[in-house]
């Protein structure tokens, strides 16, 4: 019985080592190379406070505001307003208190797939803040993240990340799903830090302020543009040795979401497959910078 279990074990690890191999080879021939960010012209310009049309900045240039606000958004015409009255009363606020306070709130309108690189380098912040257009992240809780920011001094290169999370909630968000879901959310977070990101227990929060230099090396090396690409921007800042906080916030959970429990995690599921074995068998390979066009 000992040699035919000894036999079994040694097929198994050999089926189950080819099918590694098998997998490894459909990832690299597979893989599709960065989202192409050429703008067509009419994206190249903007209509200013003055109304008059005016060149869109870069990323590469020097920043003129403290703060870039970047919301995707797609088909959120219900949710949206909501989460701008309360961001614009924040931000209105703030610069009230403190007239050197300046800001720019970029709502990227993105079709049917991700556009939000290119709102990121339209940015012409100090600072840039990815924000959900459902607004279940409380806004003022930006300061929270600053604060984190700070903590991480001195940024190397000028390059520091803190992340929105909702770790701190997961007990109660447990009691409030179902078993099913509760299952998925674990099988997700598992798949999270064994692929791709360790040290962060929340990726998918839609709350991250990035330092200007930060932005710029981790968005010009994006490939994921679906809701996964959260996992794959930590991936790029831990490999490039971007500090990072995590810091909880106060959160919401918003109806109108468009993630379908099963059929989402399973997408975001295969892609960090693909995210670990394509930069692994280097079909992905991270660069220093990379130029908008």
């Amino acid at each position: 019985m000992a040699p035919l279990l000894l036999h079994l074990a040694v097929i198994g690890a050999a089926l189950a080592a080819v099918a590694l191999i098998l997998i490894s080879f459909v990832a690299f021939i597979t893989a599709t190379e960065m989202p192409h960010l050429h703008r067509h012209e009419d994206e190249k310009f903007f209509l200013n406070a003055r109304v008059q049309r005016e060149a869109l900045p870069s990323i590469q240039d020097s920043p003129t505001k403290q703060l870039s606000v970047v919301v995707p958004s797609y088909n959120e015409e219900k949710r949206l307003p909501v989460m701008m009255d309360e961001a614009l009363g924040y931000l209105e606020e703030r610069q009230k208190q403190d007239p050197t306070f300046t800001y720019e709130v970029i709502v990227v309108d993105d079709g049917s797939k991700d556009e939000t690189s290119k709102g990121v380098f339209s940015s012409r912040g100090e600072k840039i803040l990815m924000a959900d257009a459902d607004g279940a992240t409380k806004f003022p809780d930006i300061e929270k993240l600053e604060k984190g920011l700070n903590d991480l001094q001195p940024w190397p290169d000028q390059m520091a990340i803190a992340c929105g999370s909702r770790a701190h909630l997961e007990k109660q968000s447990i009691a409030q799903r179902s078993y099913f879901r509760t299952l998925l959310m674990y099988g997700f977070h598992f798949l999270v830090w064994f692929l791709c990101v360790k040290g962060i227990r929340d990726t998918q929060c839609g709350f991250k302020l990035l330092t200007r230099e930060a932005a710029s090396r981790t968005f010009s090396s994006l490939h994921i543009e679906r809701w996964a690409f959260d996992v794959e921007l930590l991936y790029i800042a831990q490999f490039f040795k971007i500090p990072i906080a995590e810091i909880a916030v106060n959160w919401t959970e918003i109806e109108g979401s468009k993630l379908v429990p099963f059929w989402s995690w399973l997408q975001m599921g295969k892609d960090l497959l693909l995210i670990r074995l394509r930069y692994l068998t280097g079909a992905w390979r991270l660069e220093q910078t990379r130029k908008v066009n």
